[in-house]
Order: structure tokens, then C-alpha cells, then sequence
């Protein structure tokens, strides 16, 4: 609260005339109100890369364990590497962009234009399996990585671009709650197609149970004979599922250059400063409402894409749902899809830091499931745990932009700060990934995981057990005793916002009494 004061002394320092409020407070709101076209349009343009990060989250472990038949361990590697290079290529986005010049079509847009060509490449040789190259974990790596890269130069600008829509922050929560519906449904349509293309690679009608030696690969297909014919049959079957959803991101970028424009910073001065680069990412780190919201949802994200990496592997390997999984997954992603409004409504009216008690519905519901795996409570727990994860998902995004509000109030004088703080939360964000599946395949490996066979060892169940209940039990009260010191409120919200009108105000009476543009 401290600071928040500080804050508004210091934008009160810009000295408002109190005649400017009334007809001009409603001219700007107008200006500030984005019609429904465009924020369809926008969560319509993130769809296609929540749609293949789904894809990746729930099957690209298996499809390296099971399909490729590469080894837990170099599994681990391939899965940890590329996060981790994603990851790394998020500062790197947030330079680029810092470093680039506005175009006709905006700083930003011109970044989701470029990256969209590859990212379609990238994606649909990354289900590819080379019947030529023996070292298959160098070309799953290799493509992996340039995968996350990619997914990074275009995740950093669409993610920051809300920032540049409105300067109204219900308007910006609106357009993320969009953005959240619309990534929500990408999930669905990613998981769905992912589902429907490939259950048939991991259906347990391909084992047969009265052979002796269940732990023979030949015995993932019932016979030996049989082995070559249907391995390659579900190559085909992953690749034409990577193929249908790299398609999806032509829809998406023509959804965002028909209905999005991307406007100038409102609160930018002619006499306002760049942030370098470096000096940006420093004060961002040491910024503590954004040290306390990325610490908390780091563990929560973490949480989050451990249940999610071994969701599909628990319910084929632990329990009796082989029939059951696609339904399941189709559940989660649903409940998900379609509590994104239950929440932006709930955060409205109690507030945001209220909302993210929501999130802590995952453990009573994942350890549901790990001690009655049955089938009613399966399709219970999937549905309570999608409802938890639409609230782990749409929180931070909609919390950043307040951070980013409340900084700019604490650093009035500085400009091209957005890319650098959603840069730097991509960055904790894919950190959370690459940990989660790192720690996932690395206990597979651990406890014995052997690929291609029907049945795994009483130590391969107990530590599914442990990762899908245990493990999101640990990590989410911590992440959420973390965030009871995150110091922005509602009360600090209006405070900040009320700081930035007058700061808002002061740059339109300059542009006309001196005749300048703001940058």
C-alpha cells in the first residue's frame, strides 16, 4: 500500500486541472471500449498455439515413449532441453521486440506475421518419425527446441499486444478473459482432434493378456508379427494430427490481422526514455508485486503441467481407464473451457487474490483420483480439476497487467516496459513447463518406465500416484501462501488507475497545446 501511495504522489505530481474531468473522462472511455469483433478476433488468434502446446503437454511424452520408442532417459533430455530453450528464447523475444521499430501495423504485429510460417513447419516435423535417422532423440530435440523458440517470438508479443488494445483496465481484463476462452477451446480442439487421430496408437485392445511375458514389446500389439505393420500405422496417425493442427494457425493470424489493431502507449510522453534492456529486466526482477505473482505461479504452473504430463500415462499404466481416457481428457478440457466466464465474473465482483482460492480445487480432486480410481470419480476429478485449471490459467494474465499499471505509476518516465515484464513472466512460465517434465519423465526413468510394453512395475504405478496426487498437493498451498503477499487489491487497483488517467490527461493537453504526438 506503501507504494501504491508513492505512486499516486508521484503521478499526482503531473497536476491535473479538475475542468479536464467529465465530457473528456467519457471521450476517452469511448476511445478505450474495444468492440466484440475484436476481442474475438484477438483470443481467436491465440487459439492455434494453445491448441499444439495442449497437444505437446498431454501426448508428446507418450508419443517419445511408446511411438518413437525412445528412452525414458533421453526422453527426460529431449523434454527438459526444449522447455529449457524455450524458455531461454524469452528474454531474447522480449530484446527483439524491444529493439524493433513501430511499423504502419504496429511494434507488435509484425512479430505474429513472421513467426507464424515457421511455427507451422516447426510443429508438424515435430510428430515426424524419420525412418532414416537413427539418433531420433537428436531430431526430436532439434525440432523441439526450434518449436519452443518459435512458440516464444510469438507467445511474448501476442501476450503483451493486450497492453496496446485499451488503457482501460476492465477493457484489457475482458479482452484476457477472451483470449482465456478462446485458448480454453483451442485446448479443447487441439486435445480433441489429438485424441481422435492418435487413441487408437494407445488403446489396450493391442495388448493380449494371456501372454505369459508381458513385458515383451511385441507384446504392446499382441503378436510379433504385427509389430511393424501397426507401428507405422501410428506414425501416420501422429503426423496427420500434427498436420490438422499446424493448419489451425493460418486461422488464427487471419483472425488477428482482420480484427485487432494494435494502438500507441496513451500514457507516453515526447520526453519519456526507453528502457534499456538489461536495466528493464533488472528492475523486474526486483519489482516485488511481480517477484511475489511470478513465485507463486511458478509452483502452481509447475503443479499444473505435472498433472497434465502424466494425466493420459497414469490412467493407462495406474488404473483401469485405458477406455476411458479419451472421454476424460475431453472433460478436463471442457470443464476448463467453459468456467473461463464463471471466473472473469467471480474475479470481478470478489476480487482477483479472493479467485485464486479456486486454484486449490486441483488436490481434493487429483487425490480423488489417485485413491479411487474408478471410473464415476475419474469423470468427477475431471471435471473439478479443469474448473481449477481455468482459474491457474486465467489469473496471472490477468493480473500481469496490473503489475505492469503499477510500475509505470512507480517509473512514470519510462516506456517499452510491457514486453519486457510479459517476457520475463513467458520465461518463469515455461521454466514451470520444462521443470514438470523434467521431474515427470526423470521419475518415470527412476522408477523402471519401460516403453513399448502392456503392463510396468508396481514402482512405475506408485510413482504415477505420487505425481498426479502427491506432488500438486505440495505445490499449490505454497504457491498460494505466496501470493497472500502480493500487494496489488482492488483498492491499490483504483488507485493506480486513477494515477494513470491524470498522467493520461496531462499527455493529451500537451499533444494540443504544443502540438506533439505521443510516442
Amino acid at each position: 500500500m506503501a507504494g501504491a501511495t508513492a505512486g499516486a504522489r508521484i503521478s499526482g505530481a503531473l497536476l491535473p486541472e479538475p475542468r479536464l474531468e467529465g465530457a473528456g473522462d467519457e471521450q476517452l472511455s469511448n476511445e478505450d471500449k474495444l468492440s466484440v469483433c475484436s476481442k474475438l478476433c484477438y483470443g481467436i488468434g491465440g487459439a492455434p498455439n494453445q491448441a499444439a502446446s495442449s497437444a505437446t503437454s498431454f501426448f508428446l511424452q507418450i508419443f517419445l515413449l511408446d511411438i518413437a520408442m525412445i528412452t525414458p532417459f533421453h526422453t527426460s533430455l529431449v523434454l527438459f532441453i526444449g522447455k529449457t530453450w524455450g524458455a531461454a528464447a524469452d528474454p531474447v523475444a522480449g530484446y527483439l521486440i524491444s529493439k524493433s521499430k513501430r511499423t504502419k501495423i504496429g511494434l507488435l504485429m509484425p512479430w505474429l506475421l513472421g513467426t507464424t510460417p515457421f511455427l507451422i513447419v516447426s510443429y508438424f516435423f515435430l510428430w515426424y518419425c524419420p525412418s532414416v535417422i537413427e539418433a531420433k532423440d537428436v531430431w526430436y530435440m532439434a525440432f523441439f527446441c526450434l518449436f519452443q523458440a518459435l512458440s516464444t517470438l510469438f507467445h511474448v508479443p501476442y501476450t503483451a499486444l493486450v497492453m496496446f488494445l485499451s488503457a482501460d483496465q476492465k477493457e484489457r481484463d475482458s479482452a484476457t478473459a477472451y483470449r482465456m476462452g478462446f485458448e480454453g477451446l483451442g485446448t479443447l480442439v487441439g486435445a480433441t482432434l489429438q485424441v481422435s487421430m492418435v487413441s487408437d496408437a494407445h488403446s489396450s485392445d493391442h495388448c493380449n493378456d494371456s501372454v505369459d511375458n508381458m513385458d515383451s514389446p511385441t507384446n504392446l500389439y499382441g503378436n510379433s508379427s504385427s509389430v511393424p505393420d501397426m507401428s507405422e500405422a501410428n506414425k501416420k496417425l501422429y503426423m496427420i494430427a500434427g498436420g490438422t493442427i499446424s493448419v489451425l494457425y493460418i486461422i488464427g493470424i487471419i483472425a488477428l490481422c482482420a480484427g485487432v489493431r494494435e494502438k500507441v502507449d496513451p500514457y507516453a510522453l515526447k520526453s519519456d526514455q526507453q528502457i534499456p534492456f538489461l536495466q528493464g529486466h533488472k528492475l523486474a526482477l526486483m519489482f516485488g508485486p511481480y517477484v511475489k505473482l511470478a513465485a507463486s505461479f511458478l509452483l502452481i504452473s509447475t503443479a499444473v503441467q505435472i498433472v497434465q504430463n502424466n494425466f493420459v500415462l497414469f490412467c493407462s499404466a495406474a488404473t483401469n481407464l485405458h477406455n476411458h481416457i479419451d472421454y476424460l481428457v475431453l472433460i478436463v478440457l471442457i470443464s476448463a473451457a467453459l468456467s473461463v466466464p464463471c471466473w472473469q465474473w467471480f474475479l470481478n465482483k470478489y476480487g482477483k487474490k479472493t479467485t485464486a482460492g479456486g486454484i486449490s480445487l486441483m488436490i481434493p480432486a487429483s487425490t480423488l483420483l489417485v485413491f479411487f480410481p474408478e471410473p464415476a470419480v475419474a469423470y468427477l476429478s475431471a471435471g473439478v480439476s479443469g474448473i481449477s485449471i481455468a482459474a491457474s490459467l486465467l489469473l496471472p494474465w490477468s493480473m500481469l497487467p496490473d503489475v505492469v499499471d503499477y510500475f509505470r505509476v512507480q517509473n512514470p518516465n519510462s516506456v517499452g516496459h510491457e514486453t519486457i515484464f510479459y517476457a520475463s513472466y513467458t520465461f518463469f512460465h515455461k521454466m514451470s513447463a520444462g521443470i514438470g517434465l523434467g521431474i515427470s519423465a526423470a521419475s518415470l526413468n527412476l522408477a523402471g518406465f519401460k516403453s513399448g510394453v502392456c503392463k510396468q512395475s508396481h514402482s512405475v504405478v506408485i510413482m504415477l500416484k505420487v505425481l498426479v496426487g502427491a506432488v500438486p498437493s505440495i505445490l499449490v498451498p505454497l504457491g498460494l501462501f505466496i501470493l497472500i503477499f502480493y500487494p496489488i487489491n482492488e483498492e491499490t487497483r483504483q488507485e493506480t488507475k486513477h494515477a494513470l488517467e491524470r498522467r493520461r490527461r496531462r499527455a493529451s493537453i500537451l499533444c494540443e497545446n504544443e502540438e506533439i504526438t505521443p510516442l
